[in-house]
């Protein structure tokens, strides 16, 4: 490589490059590497805004920690992209979150600097505190950092964390990154606190707590002093003692400081690993930092796809008359709804925009709750809604479901409370990966009681399943629709009921029946336009796993016995073992195929490319159909 723009970053293949270089150049790596991240990310679309507000954070901590004997956690992930180019993938991250490149998210398997999975939010303080617990009972010397934005501190998780911390006292570092956004901006009571906390006037409480304390060592002299004075007169910092919630937990505060100042945080840094027991270091960061576009439209440019990166627009290779995303048609159907019933209430873990309630927090604000990164109380929030005759719309990505299952057992399913249960991104979500598809959902939530799943195959069927969840009490009622576009260009059309648990038969056929269930049967649809005697082929859409119609499938085994299912999620467990288990138990006999996500965790790619590997695509069901029909011919 010979881009002069990255002279410095081309000699750091790991870490230990980096340790090499004399402390001046830090600020020339970082912005080095902010230039390589605008670069690559401009082309290669990723998480663009979380990773370049850590720059400078990302090179002071490998800077000043001997990684990766001492273990770096990121939480969620997001902001993770510099540590990754900073320890030996730097000429392979171009290729980030593409089918067979490296993930978009750190993984252990990919790297040893990787010291912990991550994907989901507020798992780092977690998981470094059995790190850090682990080291003292084994007698090891190392440090343990675990990096958590605010908005991932208000995961629950984070606080059990932090309440187990302070009784445990493990030799941690926990630093809090603050830059009130999540993708869209952080909500809620800690929220508030970190503001206020950020805001404060006490200056000299940083001096006389900071100074008594690290006066204890001998070895801190002049320079932690005027690390100190720094962190006091240019950032304006302060440390509160016990009104702190941190110290109040007994974990040591530091902060807030300047997180864009490299050489204040490598003299923080190497001060405070010096310092035993719990601690936690309040930087300040902006989310897009050195990038203008993305400094001002933080929530576009959390993920913004293909742009310019000299203007910061948008490379869209869509039109107008393209079908639109499953998600708007959630938040502009819901919107409609919510018109004509006043029961109606919105509810989101910090997923607004994604999940595009934002289209009806504008209208009705009032009736929108976005609750944080808080998925458990997300769900337990919506069944104290129903209980008093509201109809909650608890809209959760499929993968961040699974984080509440026992509220969905526990709190809605055993008490048969009308929630609506809204899964977006059911099935593969594409380069997001193993930590973000859907693929459990309908296995997992199948063999709970009273529960109503549906999955639409189109645009109408999901207006129309919203439309029936609303109409009267059901119960606890789950509708789940995939990442992406539907199919239907003139999808806005009146409302129809659906009558619960009924599938319906798309086309007829003599010798092999394909049942569907949700998108997926968009695929079967082009699968069977590729046969001549397609007269032989029927396809029907169960729509409705639970209660699955009976009535429907006595008549499809009472008349094939050739069948293929077809679904975007885990084989087992899903519809096909359902069908399976009908079979047997009424004493059918068939050959039955099932098609779907197969039992190992699917890495990242275009979605395309991940049906096509899990042999779900129309190309796979074509194929699985011929082999089928074969000795039957």
């Amino acid at each position: 490589m010979t881009d002069e723009r990255f002279k410095l970053l081309y000699q750091i293949n790991d870490p230990s490059d980096l340790r090499n270089l004399p402390e001046h150049e830090l600020k020339a790596v970082c912005e080095q590497l902010r230039c390589f991240l605008i670069d690559v990310l401009s082309e290669n679309p990723g998480h663009f805004g979380a990773s370049l507000g850590v720059v400078e954070l990302t090179v002071a901590l490998h800077y000043v920690f001997n990684t990766p004997v001492d273990k770096l956690i990121w939480d969620v992930g997001h902001q993770a992209y510099g540590h990754k180019i900073l320890t030996g993938r730097r000429d392979q991250f171009h290729t980030n979150r593409t089918y067979k490149g490296i993930s978009g998210f750190p993984t252990p398997k990919e790297s040893i600097y990787d010291a912990f999975g991550v994907g989901h939010s507020s798992t780092s303080i977690s998981a470094a505190l059995g790190m850090a617990i682990a080291a003292a009972l084994n007698g090891e010397d190392k440090n343990v950092v675990a990096v958590i934005g605010d908005g991932a501190l208000t995961g629950g998780m984070a606080f059990e964390a932090l309440n187990n911390a302070c009784e445990k006292n493990p030799n941690i570092l926990i630093i809090l990154n603050d830059n009130n956004m999540a993708i869209d901006p952080n909500v809620g009571g800690l929220n508030h606190y970190l503001v206020k906390i950020t805001a404060s006037e006490t200056y000299n409480k940083l001096k006389e707590v900071v100074w008594n304390f690290l006066g204890q060592f001998k070895r801190l002299g002049r320079k932690t002093r005027k690390a100190v004075q720094k962190i006091e007169y240019s950032t304006k910092s302060f440390l509160f003692k016990e009104s702190n919630l941190f110290e109040a937990l007994n974990i040591r505060y530091f902060g807030p400081v300047d997180g864009h100042d490299v050489d204040l945080l490598v003299k923080l840094l190497s001060q405070l690993k010096k310092i035993q027991g719990p601690k936690l270091l309040h930087i300040v960061t902006k989310k897009g930092k050195g990038y203008l576009p993305a400094e001002t439209n933080q929530t576009l440019f959390h993920a913004p796809g293909k742009f310019d990166k000299f203007t910061g627009k948008q490379i869209i290779s869509t039109n107008g008359d393209d079908p639109p995303l499953y998600q708007d048609v959630f938040g502009e159907s819901i919107l409609e709804l919510a018109r004509n019933n006043s029961r109606i209430v919105g509810i989101t873990p910090a997923m607004l925009t994604g999940c595009s309630l934002n289209i009806m927090q504008k209208e009705m604000p009032h009736r929108v709750f976005d609750v944080g990164i808080a998925e458990q109380h997300a769900v337990t929030f919506a069944a104290g809604l129903a209980t008093e005759g509201m109809i909650p719309f608890c809209n959760i990505y499929s993968s961040f479901t699974q984080r509440a299952y026992d509220q969905i057992i526990h709190d809605v399913a055993l008490q048969k409370l009308p929630v609506v249960m809204v899964l977006d991104r059911g099935g593969l979500v594409g380069a997001d990966g193993a930590t973000h598809h859907g693929a459990y959902d309908m296995a997992f939530l199948n063999c709970i009681p009273n529960l109503i799943i549906a999955a639409p195959m189109n645009e109408q069927e999901l207006r129309n399943l919203m439309f029936t969840a609303q109409q009267e009490n059901h119960g606890p009622f789950v509708i789940r629709y995939p990442r992406g576009k539907g199919v239907m260009k003139k999808w806005r059309i009146p409302f129809e009921s659906i009558q619960i648990g009924t599938g319906r038969k798309l086309k007829s056929g003599s010798k092999l029946a394909v049942l569907s269930i949700g998108h997926p049967g968009n695929f079967v649809t082009e699968a069977l336009q590729h046969f001549h005697n397609d007269e032989q082929l029927a396809h029907y859409d169960i729509r409705f796993l639970k209660p699955i119609d009976v009535a429907l499938l006595h008549e499809i085994f009472n008349q094939f016995e050739l069948i293929v299912t077809v679904e975007d999620g885990a084989i087992k467990g899903g519809l096909g073992s359902t069908v399976i288990d009908f079979m047997n138990r009424h004493n059918y006999h068939a050959k039955v195929v099932t098609l779907g996500i197969p039992d190992y965790f699917v890495e990242h790619g275009k979605p395309e490319e991940l049906y096509r590997e899990c042999g779900f695509d129309a190309e796979g069901i074509e194929k699985s159909i011929r082999e089928l029909l074969v000795p039957h011919c």
